[in-house]
């Protein structure tokens, strides 16, 4: 993780982390990491962890605070009714996701620049970047995942990623040997056939009968060939003409 956010300057002099805590193992782990580099890094920042309670049915409120006290971590709870909307806009069978994180992202977005928050840290890992290159293609005919550092599109938040080159599998064992109390997501996870786990399994079937693909699909995120590829908005491919010299060149070697 230290890797990841010095590769792409993630964090710097001064900052005001706010931290996106869901409960779930990714982003305990990026509290529980980012508050011991914190410690020890060369520069001075602050953390603020904020969760967002949707009001979903059953959502046990007491979790979140009650483990961030023992840690002793300036926290924020925001209580927003997400889920109604969420549940009344979505028709029966389809899926929450789409609409669940733009309202989530809206919010915190606002919050991050209610209490100054230089960067946003969310917990999304290698596998989650991966799974949503795979989606793009799939479903919205693009090459685009989740950049480890990001400008948001009203240009007001950094979003910064730091456990973009962790695997799940890590995070997982991490979270089990930290005993962290996660919280599942209960709006979404009970609906089947949902697109992300269709590509995860994909995905993990890959890992277990071709190890080392997936490794070789995310160096492939970070090694893009512009001109290899066939978008006319990032190389100049109507101006690519064979120049005279090079012609002169092979008169010259024909002559010879």
């Amino acid at each position: 993780m230290g890797r990841a956010i010095a590769d792409f300057n993630m964090i710097e002099q001064n900052d005001l982390v706010m931290v996106c805590l869901s409960g779930g193992k990714d982003s305990y782990t990026l509290l529980d990491i980012l508050s011991s580099l914190k410690k020890h890094a060369p520069i001075e920042f602050k953390i603020h962890a904020v969760n967002l309670d949707q009001k979903q049915p059953g959502f046990p409120e007491h979790i979140l605070p009650e483990y961030l006290e023992k840690l002793g971590v300036r926290y924020t709870v925001l209580e927003r009714d997400t889920y109604s909307i969420v549940k009344d806009k979505i028709p029966e069978g389809k899926t929450y996701c789409g609409l669940c994180s733009r309202l989530r992202r809206g919010i915190l977005y606002n919050y991050a620049e209610e209490i100054g928050a230089n960067k946003i840290a969310l917990g999304h890992h290698r596998d989650d970047i991966i799974e949503t290159l795979f989606l793009n293609m799939f479903y919205g005919g693009r090459l685009k995942a989740m950049p480890p550092k990001l400008l948001s599109d009203d240009k007001r938040n950094v979003v910064i990623r730091p456990l973009a080159y962790c695997k799940e599998s890590e995070i997982e064992k991490f979270a089990t040997l930290m005993q962290f109390p996660i919280i599942p997501c209960d709006l979404c996870g009970s609906q089947s056939n949902l697109q992300r786990q269709n590509v995860k399994e994909m995905l993990t079937r890959w890992d277990k009968e071709f190890p080392g693909r997936v490794e070789s699909i995310f160096r492939s995120i970070c090694n893009i060939s512009p001109s290899q590829l066939a978008d006319l908005s990032l190389f100049p491919f109507s101006e690519l003409k064979k120049s005279q010299e090079n012609e002169n060149n092979l008169e010259v070697l024909d002559l010879s």
